[in-house]
């Protein structure tokens, strides 16, 4: 068994102010860096990525891997062109060489599922599509998604088999890799495709909403594996990715077994059933800061604060302050002095300024940006302050959280700024605040804490629930809307409501 392997890793926000060009592949940020043959296949074996769980699981079947090419980037706007042809055009080089060389017996693919480029909207069906055109209907092609995939039917009907991450916060990638291998040896058992089914959820789910560590979303996903025992099937729900304007944008169930239509129809009466459930309540900049300030007083753990719409995993930079400047409007860090921290805000050049000052040095800065948002509005304007230099990182950082654990990110030169009392965390690399390590590179201890505002939506929580007393959702002006039904579409498809029907 000879196997190709290749990454393909986007999320794209079609609402976002920044593109992912082939820079944004390169930088190693938020996922590891662009990575081709070999040293792609040594990076990812034994790592807690989906790529690492379908090597394990191929290593112990005497698989032999073809490793092509993998790459990620930080969501954002559209892949440019460039980016995408790169990528696909090695992925289907190495598939070409595979077959003319030592030969070729099926393909998995590491994908997101909700990519568009600039001159494609269905990124993964086109790399789908030009594998298939190349390898012929009868060549096996297998993928992982993530759960906020934007399936198509272009996707279903290409691939083989697909699944989905059945977490989010995402703790389940690794495993979901290991899925991808069952079914491709499900694929060679039969000798032919199995039956699919499959069914499109009629309105858009906020991304709050999605998660599993929560009601509703917890009780579809935990009924997963029982109903994968009792009918034979492996199935997926993806969350869809509620950001990206184009007609197949929206949450999609589906499963593969000869029982495959009685799962898929379960399912979706649940997720359908009551559809009122998966509205999510959010607080006001100003509002979140002062429940946090009352919670916080007595408790012996921290309040966190979701900054959800600057999320940098959802297409946003990680870079507005309307979060920070509640903070500094209602005392917070006089209150609880340097036991209030924020972060990671985007700012290469404060992080600059910060190393050049050195530790403890006193300058002032503007932090932060005042960016285009989906409202047609801007974001509130830079923190004009004097800033403390409290500390200086610089290098990668390896993760300890559930997420992404062991994986190395590089953000670049990072400080930690005290800023009337409120610890700032600048960074020169886009990330978003999913793992404690990220605050305590700068010598900031989570725990010890009174408030966290992280720039995230739900990611936060594999790591931070355990020491939260409470977890708030803020909506302070961003990139991307907590509300799916706020942003401008002109694309989606007439069937798809962007609002949770009532």
């Amino acid at each position: 068994m000879n196997i190709l392997i290749a990454g393909f890793q986007h999320e794209t926000n079609t609402f976002a102010p920044t593109r992912a060009d082939w820079a944004a592949f390169l930088r190693g940020d938020s996922f590891p860096a662009y990575a081709e043959g070999p040293a792609m296949l040594e990076r990812f074996t034994g790592s807690s990525l989906p790529a690492g769980g379908f090597i394990a699981e191929a290593q112990a079947r005497g698989w032999q891997l073809l490793p092509s090419c993998w790459a990620g980037a930080t969501p954002s706007a559209q892949v440019t062109r460039d980016a995408f042809e790169r990528i696909a055009g090695t992925v289907v080089e190495a598939a070409r060489s595979a077959l003319a060389g030592p030969g070729l017996d099926a393909i998995y693919l590491d994908l997101h599922g909700a990519a568009v480029a600039e001159h494609v909207d269905d990124a993964e069906g086109e790399l789908l599509a030009r594998l298939r055109a190349l390898v012929g209907p009868e060549m096996p092609i297998v993928a992982s998604l993530d759960l906020h995939a934007n399936v198509t039917q272009q996707m279903l009907e290409l691939a083989d088999a697909l699944v989905a991450y059945r977490t989010y916060p995402h703790v389940d990638t690794e495993a979901t890799g290991r899925l991808a291998a069952q079914l491709l040896e499900r694929r060679l058992a039969r000798g032919a495709r199995e039956p699919v089914a499959a069914r499109r959820i009629p309105f858009l789910i906020p991304i709050n909403a999605g998660c599993t560590m929560i009601e509703p979303a917890g009780a579809v996903y935990r009924q997963l594996p029982g109903l994968d025992v009792r009918h034979a099937t492996i199935a997926s729900v993806a969350m869809g990715f509620p950001a990206a304007d184009f007609p197949e944008c929206g949450p999609m169930v589906w499963a593969y077994g000869d029982a495959a239509q009685a799962v898929v129809d379960t399912l979706y009466t649940d997720i359908c059933e009551p559809a009122a459930r998966w509205r999510v309540a959010t607080w006001t900049p100003d509002d979140a800061v002062a429940q946090a300030i009352e919670l916080a007083g007595p408790a012996a753990r921290p309040v966190v604060i979701a900054d959800t719409q600057d999320n940098p995993g959802a297409g946003a930079d990680s870079n507005t302050t309307g979060m920070l400047h509640a903070l500094l409007r209602a005392g917070a860090g006089q209150r609880f002095p340097q036991q209030v921290a924020l972060g990671l805000l985007y700012d290469p050049e404060s992080a600059a300024a910060a190393h050049a000052a050195g530790r403890g040095a006193r300058l002032r800065l503007a932090l932060g940006r005042s960016v285009p948002t989906w409202s047609g509005q801007w974001s509130d304007p830079p923190v004009e302050a004097e800033c403390t230099v409290r500390a200086l990182h610089e290098g990668g950082i390896v993760l300890q959280g559930p997420m992404m654990t062991g994986v190395r990110v590089r953000l670049g030169p990072c400080a930690c700024l005290d800023v009337d009392g409120v610890l700032v965390v600048v960074a020169s690399g886009k990330k978003q605040m999913l793992d404690r390590a990220l605050y305590r590179c700068v010598g900031i201890e989570p725990e010890q804490m009174k408030i966290l505002v992280n720039k995230s939506s739900v990611h936060f929580r594999a790591d931070f629930a355990p020491i939260a007393h409470e977890i708030l959702v803020a909506r302070a002006p961003g990139p991307m809307s907590a509300d799916p039904s706020d942003l401008p579409w002109t694309r989606l498809a007439a069937s798809t409501s962007p609002r949770v029907p009532d």
